[in-house]
């Protein structure tokens, strides 16, 4: 494991020559590349490799989706199980629920280092979810902790030069809440800690959680840059509330894209109506080995960053939207 990171930060250093920092309001301003859980289409999701091939690949930010443990560190994880990319079903055989998952919350930081972390895969089948990525159940990655994550990223830019910023995630509130934890006031005090404090600053917090994010804002008092994920079809209304405590956006791509038919692409108004009232939009997720009906990877892109007028992106593959941004 730690070979291929330090391969991988190898890359890095040897390739970065013709790369320019932006400063702190260029990576607002621009159209964006959003690592979405790292360099996901190559290594697997939110591991330590996966952030370390990523930063290499020079996008503006790199994601991290943020779950408590029971001792109450936030790792970075996609969800708040840990079934489908974990062998937390052997090594922890009597721990699931009555649900029949296995609960991030549930076990110490310390015990959730003994796990394997795999290529996403379907815990009933045992087949990966995106087969032609890397091998199912091979090499041996593990999970990390934010602060980690946070000091990987801060100490490249340091050595390296580069102004990479972080894209985190509160990730279900409401069952930490439930679970009597409350995970936006100790991810916020992280951030603080690390010298994320304002919209200037290298940090995007997201959550889907409207009530959350807003709560973020006007309780928690965040003066840092918010983006409110949406799930759902949203309206004119809901585009004036999000503005109240927002300032973007993270609709899916099929909420921009209304049809596509060859070369005819037709758009819903979300990207218009949200520049009307300047909250920027940063769609998920492009990947691609995903495309539906869409000929190739470079048109998708044409389409949602030209036609649709987006102004960042998540991406499982950093490498090529940054390269089409460069053209």
């Amino acid at each position: 494991m730690y070979k291929t990171i330090t391969f991988i930060i190898v890359l890095i250093i040897v390739g970065n020559g013709n790369v320019k920092s932006q400063n702190k309001m260029d990576s607002k301003t621009k159209k964006i590349v959003i690592a979405h859980r790292g360099a996901s289409g190559y290594l697997p999701e939110h591991t330590m490799e996966a952030k370390a091939m990523a930063y290499a690949m020079h996008p503006d930010f790199l994601e991290q989706d943020l779950v408590l443990t029971k001792d109450d560190v936030p790792i970075v994880i996609h969800d708040i199980h840990l079934d489908d990319i974990t062998d937390v079903a052997e090594k922890f055989s009597n721990r699931k629920r009555k649900d029949g998952h296995f609960y991030v919350i549930d076990f110490t930081y310390k015990e959730l280092q003994q796990l394997n972390v795999f290529e996403r895969f379907d815990p009933k089948t045992k087949k990966a979810v995106f087969p032609k990525r890397f091998p199912y159940g091979k090499s041996h990655f593990r999970l990390h902790s934010f602060q980690d994550e946070i000091e990987l990223i801060q100490g490249l830019n340091k050595s390296t030069g580069n102004t990479i910023g972080i894209y985190p995630e509160i990730k279900n509130p409401g069952f930490h809440r439930k679970e009597g934890k409350d995970i936006s006031n100790i991810v916020l005090g992280i951030l603080t800690e690390y010298g994320y404090k304002t919209k200037s600053d290298l940090c995007i917090l997201q959550c889907f959680d409207e009530a959350e994010l807003k709560r973020i804002r006007t309780e928690l008092k965040s003066n840092l840059f918010l983006v409110q994920l949406v799930g759902r079809r949203i309206n004119d209304k809901d585009l004036d509330e999000f503005k109240t405590y927002a300032d973007g956006i993270g609709p899916s791509i099929r909420a921009i894209i209304k049809s596509v038919d060859n070369n005819d692409v037709t758009y819903t108004d979300l990207v218009k109506n949200a520049h009307a009232r300047n909250l920027k939009v940063h769609a998920f997720t492009l990947r691609a080995d995903q495309l539906g009906k869409i000929p190739s990877f470079e048109k998708l892109l044409e389409i949602v960053f030209y036609g649709a007028n987006i102004d960042g992106a998540f991406t499982d593959f950093p490498d090529k939207v940054v390269e089409f941004l460069n053209k």
